[in-house]
């Protein structure tokens, strides 16, 4: 009943946000002489903060029409070019001269953690004039028919593994947070079974291989409850009038709450600024904690299968540091790549995924050549800065490009099927 009284919730606030919304717009018209003073930009500004407070926020878009290669600026398309019910892939298409390199083929896996794979635009947008990037959309859990069936970490991988089969040889593949665990089973999975289309290389970026090291507030929480405890705590269904009417999903806005209050009083703090900058008509900050938080606060559900399957497999067995992580029917054996360099990347202060998390991802891969793996610590960044902002785009993407090229292999890339306008494919 939890998720019916928050979309209860919801709808009953809808006229009040509606109300301060339409204030705002009245206290801050130039036409109102009000809105020239510290009274009416305090009384505006309060109505933005209401109604951004009460507000369900909508799926965010990538907003990355061009990109700059060499001094010129390049106009990139989106084109949807796989489909399945729970996920897009989405290729950054750019319009290159006849001719030109089009670098490393990157796949970007995006975490399925609750946020959209928007939150990565950040990354997208540094290694966009470097390479041919790819990066998996999954769908809200929410937005998904019962019909389509379950989506379970199985299918996650079965998804991972279609992707690169899809794309062909001599693809790059990035796993950022999350998806290190799964892209890691599916490339051991590929390896295992000889295939030509495992990845040349893999980067896997603060993700939690082996929870056991350094442990976070999320890994002991994981440690201290039973599998059943977040099965009757968390676990909720979809309620009407959502398209996945009663799917069993993990709630994004659960997951929202979780995480903002690690920091409550840092989120708290930026609401606090955001009115006053508004107050003081210091647009530039305001409109930068807008953006941040437009992205922070749109959530999506996951199912209930795929989270608790990862819960129990992640942070409460460890399966796969132990070499014990079933796919199916088989044992994921990690020993068993061989031929994918692989790329470990960490921040110095990260709070969700702690130092030496991602590292044990070069203990378990010991078949590996020595000169066909790194790892990387970034100092002075916390989880965020692992994938996002100025030492990312300085310190973490130039890395990553160059490892991929580094350990390209030479082959004929395979065309990409043309765009999907609509229905499935895969």
């Amino acid at each position: 009943m939890f998720y019916q009284l928050y979309e209860l919730n919801h709808a009953m606030m809808a006229p009040f946000r509606a109300s301060a919304d339409a204030f705002n717009l009245a206290w801050k018209n130039p036409l109102n002489p009000w809105s020239h003073t510290v009274v009416g930009r305090s009384f505006s500004a309060g109505f933005e903060v209401f109604e951004r407070m009460t507000r369900r926020y909508s799926k965010p878009e990538f907003g990355l029409p061009t990109t700059i290669i060499d001094g010129d600026s390049v106009t990139v398309e989106e084109e949807v070019v796989w489909r399945k019910p729970f996920c897009d892939l989405i290729h950054f298409k750019r319009h290159l001269p006849m001719g030109a390199d089009k670098g490393p083929r990157i796949l970007i896996v995006a975490p399925m953690s609750g946020h959209y794979a928007t939150l990565l635009r950040g990354t997208v947008e540094a290694l966009l004039p470097s390479a041919d990037l790819y990066i998996t959309d999954w769908i809200d859990a929410r937005m998904v028919p019962v019909t389509e069936g379950d989506f379970d970490l199985d299918d996650y991988i079965d998804y991972v593994i279609e992707i690169l089969h899809h794309l062909g040889p001599d693809t790059h593949i990035v796993a950022v947070c999350q998806p290190s665990v799964p892209v890691l089973a599916a490339v051991a999975v590929m390896e295992a079974d000889g295939d030509v289309c495992a990845p040349s290389s893999m980067t896997l970026m603060g993700g939690p291989i082996d929870t056991r090291i350094n442990p976070t507030a999320v890994n002991q929480l994981a440690q201290e409850k039973p599998l059943e405890w977040f099965r009757d705590n968390v676990i909720m269904q979809v309620p009407w009038p959502q398209p996945g009417v009663m799917r069993s999903v993990y709630p994004g806005f659960l997951q929202l709450s979780g995480f903002m209050s690690m920091n409550l009083d840092r989120h708290m703090i930026a609401h606090k600024d955001f009115y006053m900058h508004l107050v003081k008509n210091d647009g530039e900050p305001a409109e930068k904690h807008r953006d941040f938080y437009d992205e922070y606060l749109a959530v999506m559900d996951l199912t209930a299968e795929f989270y608790l399957q990862t819960v129990d497999t992640v942070f409460i067995k460890h399966a796969l540091p132990k070499g014990e992580m079933m796919h199916r029917t088989k044992r994921v054996d990690t020993t068993a790549i061989k031929n994918v360099a692989l790329l470990t990347v960490e921040g110095e202060n990260d709070d969700i995924s702690g130092v030496g998390q991602t590292h044990a991802a070069q203990t378990i891969c010991s078949s590996i050549p020595d000169d066909m793996r790194m790892h990387y610590v970034q100092p002075d960044v916390g989880h965020y800065g692992v994938f996002n902002g100025s030492r990312f785009r300085r310190e973490i993407a130039p890395r990553i490009v160059q490892f991929a090229k580094t350990h390209g292999k030479t082959v004929k890339q395979t065309p990409v099927k043309r765009a999907i306008k609509g229905g499935k494919a895969g």
